[in-house]
């Protein structure tokens, strides 16, 4: 009789939440506060942090202010510029981590698997591997903090599985390679292209930047917090909540132009096309780089040295689409083949159709792509879906921003997630699923709303619209009522399953 394979170690939790960035911790802090002592975070990197642990590339920066980029509930008064560099975020997440005691429930170098859920036991059953192998989790709750700008997009270019020299995209930098004097290309134009471009510049011996299309870019306008704000900041703390409280609602004013008339980023237009004649002076650049459609339409870049990076003697901007990629060379549909040494791809990543959703099944085997695949990503409020019982996701369809802090969003999705626990555990709840009509009715009137922005009537193709043209990234509301329409668990809006098989008025048709 063959020997039979041992059976996986099972751990039972409470709550598993999955991601340890912005999004992870903030769960795994809240649900500590309300008493949710028994939960997991299980993360594949080897610290907290997720994106500002990830991309590291040179000339990384956020294009939020720091003051609004951190958490409400733990204000941070050392930033040392209004723009702080990349490890300044990541040592303030995991400051925040190492103070909020949860660190010991904290699982890294660790994949999710999959998880699937079970209707007999009214649980999650998830597959995580790590350093002492793979095991399964038990879980009532299952919260996704993986983020939507988590999983790289390769461009799909002939030929570039045979390219000879380095190839790497922005957020999985190669550290190791010297760019000294090398021919490098950056293929993209987008939020981290036009930070590392300048950087490439200073350093290769020629730089070749490849543009699809043109995006908008006003100015930064950083400044160095000096040392008397500073110690300001420390000592009275509601200077610091007078910051943030400027910062956002000045971000906030965005939100008018993206959804209901566009004209009205009439100064944010100017504003960039002042950028462009600033940092070049050549007539045939300056048009290369002006975009067409309306401002807001992608997202709206800031960099004060990318134009005059594509000026200089040793960058050429290419705006002729890529046929294919040799060996040591990129080849445009003109048929001229550039050679490269180094091919840096900034193209994004998996937004519209997130890789996390074909590893989470229904009871039915289903994957959350599958359901999503006819219609596009959805969810009840940005969060549930309807056949996925007892599943949270953070920074989930239609919740992304286009002017502000994402911040501000994950912080209104935990506190429906909060409620919605609390509420479980007051009814005796094992399980809440969102109603059919109450996620069709919240995404149809989303939708419709929709139609209003730039975002679809703005003459672009962006990475917000999915295959089907619609917008499934983006909330086209003012963040003030994304916070009042997440404020408390709708439990009307819910299938619940009672642990007491003793009917209720819960219970009951609707």
């Amino acid at each position: 009789m063959a020997a039979q394979s041992p059976q996986p170690e099972v751990a039972r939790v409470d709550h598993l939440i999955v991601g340890a960035g912005f999004a992870g911790l903030c769960a795994a802090i809240k649900l500590q506060e309300d008493g949710e002592r028994d939960f997991l975070v299980v993360e594949k990197g080897s610290d907290v942090g997720g994106t500002w642990r990830d991309n590291t590339y040179p000339g990384a920066a956020c294009d939020v202010p720091s003051q609004l980029y951190s958490y409400s509930f733990a204000p941070n008064p050392e930033w040392s510029s209004s723009y702080s560099p990349p490890p300044e975020i990541q040592a303030y997440i995991r400051g925040v981590a190492e103070r909020s005691g949860t660190l010991d429930r904290f699982v890294f170098d660790t994949t999710f698997d999959g998880g699937d859920w079970d209707d007999v036991e009214a649980r999650w059953r998830v597959q995580v591997t790590g350093p002492a192998g793979t095991r399964t989790v038990l879980a009532r709750t299952l919260t996704l903090g993986a983020g939507a700008l988590s999983e790289p997009r390769l461009p799909a270019i002939e030929g570039i599985e045979t390219f000879q020299g380095h190839l790497f995209h922005s957020s999985r930098w190669d550290h190791s390679v010297d760019l000294t004097g090398k021919r490098v290309a950056v293929v993209g134009t987008g939020a981290s292209a036009i930070q590392i471009v300048p950087e490439m510049q200073r350093v290769a011996g020629h730089l070749d930047v490849y543009q699809r299309t043109a995006p908008w870019i006003i100015p930064r306008n950083d400044r160095v917090y000096g040392g008397l704000e500073r110690r300001l900041l420390r000592r009275v703390p509601a200077l610091g909540r007078l910051y943030r409280t400027g910062i956002y609602w000045a971000h906030e004013g965005y939100v008018p132009a993206f959804t209901i008339e566009p004209k009205m980023a009439a100064p944010a237009r100017a504003a960039a096309l002042a950028n462009i004649r600033k940092g070049i002076s050549d007539p045939a650049l300056r048009a290369q780089v002006t975009p067409h459609f309306e401002i807001g339409c992608k997202r709206i870049l800031r960099s004060n040295t990318y134009y005059p990076a594509l000026a200089a003697d040793n960058t050429e901007l290419v705006t002729d689409r890529i046929a294919k990629v040799t060996g040591d060379a990129v080849v445009t549909v003109d048929g001229v083949e550039r050679p490269v040494d180094v091919l840096v791809v900034a193209t994004g990543f998996w937004t519209t159709e997130l890789p996390i959703a074909e590893h989470v099944r229904d009871a039915a085997g289903r994957t959350l792509a599958d359901v999503w695949q006819r219609d596009g990503m959805a969810a009840y409020k940005g969060t549930t879906v309807p056949g996925f019982p007892n599943l949270f996701m953070l920074t989930g369809p239609n919740t992304g921003q286009g002017h502000t802090s994402m911040v501000f969003i994950i912080e209104a999705q935990v506190a429906y997630l909060r409620d919605a626990i609390r509420t479980m555990r007051e009814r005796g709840w094992a399980a809440v699923e969102p109603r059919q009509g109450a996620f069709q009715r919240w995404n149809a009137n989303l939708q419709r709303r929709m139609k209003r922005t730039v975002w679809t009537r703005g003459g672009c193709d962006s990475w917000y619209l999915d295959e089907h043209g619609r917008n499934t990234t983006l909330w086209p509301k003012s963040t003030v009522t994304f916070r009042r329409d997440l404020a408390r668990f709708d439990a009307d809006a819910y299938d619940v399953r009672r642990t007491d098989p003793t009917p209720t008025r819960e219970d009951l048709p609707a």
